[in-house]
């Protein structure tokens, strides 16, 4: 072969690759679990996003029927209800991660605080009936060591437990979906649940950037006020504050995460924990517990444990947001300078 073809050629290869499509992507939004949810992922043609998304509602609705306490009829409730002790796949594997994150907090996380929970007003009823004369005989019922799976068989030492898998459930089911896409063969991905997410790949070839929102009191909608913007590549990350699900009565604000060690919403200077994972279900767990540990235990913890990454935000003695940002992330966030 001549120099002059062998030019041409390598000419011509240049070309065609430099002509390459770039990849396209699709994109699905939708309301499920009380919240906005939104799918995007790599789609050459090969699927068409009404049916996907006919089939993640599916998963979602099976999800519910399985793990939401705001269906009267779901596994959950039932368990609760001491009317079965047979859990599902969903309920299993959500109960096996809890008693995981439970060890690694030292019982920071605790989804035995069902009877907690509903006391305080928070969940189906919205109707507080705590009183400190009720304390003592509610933190009795709360312990994950109280609760097993054996054979298949979910089995209570006190048939008044109510277990609550709120603080859990958003992350599980961003798992759940993101395996539907691995099971399609989909390698590039985002999924969305109520701000909690699992990314896989890239974005034409760039890392995912996911939105971290300011900690304001009645933010509904994820992504209306950015405090960060955090870059992510096949891993999971999920935010829990004190800023969404609250109620004030005689001036004191109450917070929808309970400390399970003392029966009382938890009460910090912190705002909001986000928490990147591999395992989207892990990184909610281990936000909730964050919320409960506060700021300073929330660090030491992090500091134990490198396998995940953190995001902190707090409020110092004058009220002004402060950030706390573990080592590994800081390369991959960018704050806000609003």
């Amino acid at each position: 072969m001549n120099s002059k073809l062998l030019t041409l050629l390598i000419i011509l290869l240049i070309f065609f690759s430099s002509c390459k499509e770039k990849p396209v992507y699709s994109n699905f939004t939708g309301f499920a679990q009380g919240t906005t949810y939104s799918m995007v992922f790599e789609n050459a043609g090969k699927f068409n996003p009404p049916d996907l998304q006919a089939d993640v509602e599916k998963i979602l609705h099976d999800f519910d029927m399985s793990l939401s306490l705001y269906e009267d009829s779901s596994v959950l409730s039932r368990i609760n209800r001491n009317e079965t002790s047979v859990p599902d796949s969903f309920f299993s594997e959500v109960f096996i991660k809890s008693k995981e994150i439970s060890q690694l907090t030292a019982g920071a996380f605790d989804v035995t605080v069902g009877s907690l929970v509903k006391a305080w007003g928070f969940g189906p009823d919205a109707r507080k009936n705590f009183t400190e004369s009720k304390r003592d005989s509610l933190l009795k019922l709360v312990g994950m060591e109280k609760v097993e799976l054996r054979n298949g068989i979910l089995i209570k030492s006190d048939p008044r437990i109510s277990l609550d898998f709120n603080a859990i459930a958003q992350g599980y089911s961003v798992d759940i979906l993101s395996r539907y896409f691995d099971d399609l063969g989909i390698n590039n991905y985002l999924v969305e649940i109520g701000g909690e997410v699992r990314v896989k790949g890239d974005k034409s070839g760039a890392m995912w950037k996911i939105g971290i929102d300011k900690p304001v009191d009645n933010s509904l909608i994820p992504g209306n006020d950015l405090q960060a913007i955090i870059k992510l590549k096949d891993r999971s990350l999920a935010t829990s504050g004190n800023y969404r699900k609250f109620y004030v009565e005689n001036g004191i604000k109450y917070s929808h995460t309970i400390d399970p060690k003392t029966g009382y919403p938890a009460k910090n200077q912190l705002l909001s924990a986000t928490i990147v994972a591999d395992d989207c279900a892990i990184a909610d767990g281990i936000a909730t517990a964050c919320m409960v540990m506060g700021k300073e235990k929330s660090i030491e913890f992090m500091d134990l444990h490198p396998e995940f990454e953190a995001y902190l935000i707090y409020s110092d003695d004058t009220g002004n947001f402060k950030t706390w940002t573990s080592e590994k992330l800081k390369e991959y966030i960018s704050e806000s300078e609003n």
